[in-house]
């Protein structure tokens, strides 16, 4: 038989069961896990169907190992190395002056200019004896005409002639070449054979000879703005070669 105290203690007990169920509840298999305190320091993952996966950053960014290699570099066009073929030596400081004109004008061509040159000599040359003063104006820069245009007219105060004749122009050679600023200058040395004479007012030849050749050398210096829309080249100093 149970005893009171036996009694008393059956129902307190059944008491606190009923009134710790209530409160806590009972367990469905659906409860949360205890709390972990330790599982807060590892990042939550996205479901695993929905996780893209991204390349890893570098720490710093960083070009390839062979990006020097492999990427391309934009480089000025070589130019064959007989460039000047005919016209200058290869290396030659002649050479380097020609590739400066062309680099500021592309559309010069050093052999069409010689050929220019070379006519413009003989027209020179010519209209000096014939004193056409207007051909000349044309073909040389101020100081040089101011130059043969006193000549000239020394020339016709003595009341003399002079006649020249080409036979033919035997060299023409590039001997330098230059751009300063704006202006191309080239320099030429003319190897040619000439029959010239001066008259006095009586027709007597008094310098040169009227039928005999001479080996003329003359080096002349041509000269053009290379921003200028005239093509022609002027000539801007003259003298006598060796």
């Amino acid at each position: 038989m149970f005893d009171i105290y036996t009694i008393i203690f059956l129902a307190l007990a059944v008491f606190i069961f009923l009134r710790l169920r209530s409160v806590l509840g009972q367990r469905t298999g659906r409860e949360r896990p205890p709390y972990d305190p330790y599982s807060a320091r590892e990042a939550r993952r996205p479901v695993a169907d929905k996780v893209v996966t991204l390349p890893p950053r570098p720490a710093a960014p960083a070009a390839p190992a062979d990006a020097v290699t492999t990427r391309p570099i934009e480089t000025p066009p070589t130019q064959p190395a007989d460039r000047w073929k005919d016209v200058a030596d290869a290396g030659s400081a002649v050479a380097s002056g020609l590739d400066a004109i062309v680099a500021a004008e592309p559309d010069f061509d050093a052999k069409h200019f010689v050929t220019g040159a070379r006519t413009a000599y003989e027209m020179i040359v010519t209209a000096f004896a014939e004193g056409d003063r207007r051909q000349l104006r044309n073909l040389l820069s101020r100081e040089v005409y101011d130059g043969f245009d006193a000549a000239i007219g020394e020339r016709e105060r003595r009341g003399e002639t002079a006649e020249s004749r080409f036979v033919s122009i035997d060299g023409s050679t590039i001997t330098a070449a230059e751009l300063r600023a704006r202006t191309a200058q080239i320099t030429v040395r003319f190897v040619s054979k000439l029959v010239s004479a001066t008259r006095d007012r009586s027709g007597t030849v008094i310098d040169g000879s009227a039928d005999k050749v001479s080996d003329v050398t003359d080096v002349w210096t041509f000269a053009r703005d290379v921003s200028s829309r005239d093509p022609n080249w002027k000539v801007v100093a003259t003298e006598a070669g060796q």
